[in-house]
């Protein structure tokens, strides 16, 4: 297929133009014009890029790309030798932020219901674009039943902050660096709140509002959707596609 009708068909499948966001979603680096066969990573980082050359690939699509807003605008160092291996060998990279965060689809909170078996996943209408979703487990679980469900899943120890003894039935989450969206889940009334990271306050706020949080790692939280993105692309247009997974404990 060409590289813009690609890009054409993912600003219009992901609705890109509805998302104010904090770095540009869409075709971020121009590579050939055909392509035939797609990387996808969660972070377009060094290692990944290596790897998609190792395949040949002709693009990239990531969740993290590159230009994020309030970092230095020159290209040097890091980010110039990443630029330049995808220039080198004529790759394209895509990235799609917000837009894969709230897909009810293949977005990462779609795909993180779906992975550990969330009943009725929704989303949290006062929370705008789609970021928070809500939802609830077959059964009620214990803090070390559901900490052994999230393991298995995201192959990735989740941290919990809250009352061992209190069982766990209803969830909110928001996949990556959402650990301040917890005021949101304790105003709905909900169990337990997932999300990828933690910061000092959240422990407090976890505590204070008598809520379950499991922080279970920003990548690890945000592995499924690119991943589906990218089998869906595979499947509609008959394009190779290699999903890689860089390692990352945070």
């Amino acid at each position: 297929m060409l590289r813009q009708e690609l890009a054409t068909y993912l600003d219009t499948f992901l609705n890109v133009h509805a998302f104010k966001d904090y770095a540009p979603n869409g075709l971020q680096v121009e590579g050939k014009s055909n392509i035939r066969t797609i990387v996808t990573g969660v972070t377009a980082c060094q290692a990944l890029i290596d790897a998609a050359v190792k395949v040949n690939a002709d693009a990239i699509l990531v969740h993290h790309g590159f230009f994020w807003k309030n970092e230095p605008e020159i290209i040097t160092g890091m980010k110039y030798r990443r630029i330049k291996a995808l220039m080198d060998h004529d790759i394209s990279l895509f990235g799609y932020h917000l837009p894969l965060d709230a897909h009810h689809g293949v977005g990462n909170n779609a795909q993180l219901a779906q992975k550990l078996g969330i009943i009725s996943p929704r989303v949290y209408e006062p929370v705008p674009q789609d970021l928070l979703w809500q939802g609830h487990l077959e059964h009620s679980l214990t803090v070390a039943e559901f900490s052994d469900l999230l393991n298995k899943v995201l192959k990735r120890k989740p941290l919990h902050i809250g009352d061992d003894t209190k069982m766990i039935s209803t969830l909110a989450w928001c996949t990556g660096g959402a650990q301040d969206y917890i005021d949101y889940a304790a105003q709905m009334g909900v169990d337990a709140f997932i999300s990828g990271e933690v910061s000092e306050r959240t422990f407090h706020a976890a505590i204070e509002q008598g809520l379950h949080y499991f922080a279970a790692g920003h990548h690890a939280t945000e592995q499924f959707g690119i991943q589906a993105l990218g089998e869906h692309l595979a499947e509609k247009y008959n394009i190779e596609h290699h999903f890689i997974d860089i390692v990352n404990p945070v």
